[in-house]
């Protein structure tokens, strides 16, 4: 059953787990994303009996596979969840004929997404046409389908314009920030109240923009961690800043590694530290499309990250 407004926006002031797909000989692995889904479903931290939220997105490597393989996957997902939790599904605009028919297929899943993540497009486009195209666009989904639309904000060119999207479409709910924590601020003051939840897009580093005021965070670290970023996620709810920043200081290490050089290890450190944590209870895979296991130095960089961190497996 579709969440209502409010529902779906408290829903989404959470931890969005968005875990790594596993791979093996180049193709999804399914049984590993079960194991990895009941992981995430069946080890809940968050307070109040809360719903978890997963998506299926860019740390994810959505862009790199086909849109028959995303429904395929994003149908498994929905089934293994069985209803209990949110899903977010990932979608990459380009084509952009194509992203909407993706949609429309992803909604008419026995299990459907309770919300589309619009990706950032690649290629050439400036705001004015972004924001025609998309409110449009949205004008169109949720007439055929009911789609509930994010937009993912990684150029600061488009912050007016992702604004405008939440306060003049009703099927825009959420604006996820990818891009600096100096923007949280005028984002939280231009979207109106009640008409769209600002999230904070760039990992568990989120007690910075907490205390500005976005509200919940994105995690490609839940997968393995899940204690930590749930923990992060619950101290921001009830305003404990300092707790929150506490939990934060200790997968600080982690998450450099994950950041560092354009985001070069954010799907594979993820990676090696399922394997090195020696967990039966999630499994990395092999490495995906683009992203190999990481070299021998830096395992040695994420062992001894993760030291820590064990606790909140």
């Amino acid at each position: 059953m579709a969440l209502d407004k409010d529902e779906l926006l408290d829903t989404l002031n959470s931890v969005t787990s968005i875990p790594v797909i596993p791979f093996r000989q180049g193709a999804i692995d399914y049984d590993a994303h079960g194991k990895n889904i009941n992981y995430l479903m069946e080890n809940n931290h968050l307070d109040g009996g809360r719903r978890r939220v997963i998506g299926i997105a860019g740390t994810s490597l959505i862009h790199h596979i086909s849109a028959d393989d995303q429904v395929q996957l994003m149908g498994f997902t929905g089934k293994q969840m069985g209803g209990k939790g949110l899903l977010m599904a990932g979608i990459a605009p380009n084509p952009i004929g194509e992203a909407e028919r993706l949609i429309e297929r992803e909604a008419a899943l026995e299990y459907p997404p309770d919300v589309f993540l619009i990706m950032p497009l690649t290629g050439v486009g400036n705001a004015e046409g972004l924001f025609a195209y998309y409110m449009d666009m949205a004008e169109r989904l949720g007439r055929s389908c009911g789609a509930k639309l994010l937009y993912y904000l990684r150029s600061q060119a488009e912050l007016d314009i992702a604004v405008r999207l939440m306060n003049e479409s009703e099927h825009f709910v959420g604006l996820k920030i990818g891009t600096t924590v100096d923007d949280v601020e005028p984002i939280v003051a231009g979207v109106k109240e009640g008409a769209a939840l600002v999230i904070w897009g760039v990992g568990d580093r989120s007690t910075g923009p907490a205390r500005r005021g976005s509200k919940g965070h994105t995690s490609g670290i839940n997968v393995a961690f899940v204690r930590a970023s749930d923990e992060i996620n619950n101290a921001q709810r009830r305003g404990d800043f300092e707790a929150s920043q506490r939990v934060e200081d200790e997968i600080a290490a982690f998450e450099d590694i994950r950041f560092r050089n354009g985001r070069m290890y954010n799907y594979s450190a993820v990676v090696e530290a399922m394997h090195l944590g020696g967990f039966d209870d999630v499994a990395g895979g092999e490495g995906g499309p683009f992203n190999p296991r990481v070299p021998t130095a830096v395992a040695d960089e994420v062992a001894v990250a993760i030291e820590g961190l064990l606790k909140y497996h």
